[in-house]
């Protein structure tokens, strides 16, 4: 199963800016206009790396992120779960 993490905005262009900002690895358009935005990771300790710029900027930015280990199971990362999520990672993939 691979892991997906999702951004959601209500503003059309903040997700670009988040992710030329932090996300060099992920290329888009920076006139490109989106309200989400998705990317599937199949080793999901990648995920512990966007989790933590969206983590330490989420002040900075109009932007929800939701991941997903298992099917059809989205989890809402914030301030308060974040580090557990990271935690969790390295506990479930160990490698």
């Amino acid at each position: 199963m691979n892991t997906i993490v999702r951004l959601y905005s209500e503003d059309k262009y903040e997700i670009n800016k988040f992710l030329n900002n932090f996300c060099s690895d992920i290329y888009t358009n920076k006139n490109e206009e989106m309200l989400e935005w998705q990317k599937i990771y199949p080793n999901p300790l990648e995920l512990a790396d966007i989790i933590g710029a969206y983590i330490e900027n989420n002040d900075k930015y109009n932007i929800s992120m939701w991941v997903s280990f298992d099917r059809g199971v989205f989890i809402n990362v914030n301030d308060e779960n974040a580090d557990k999520i990271i935690r969790y990672l390295y506990e479930r993939y160990p490698w």
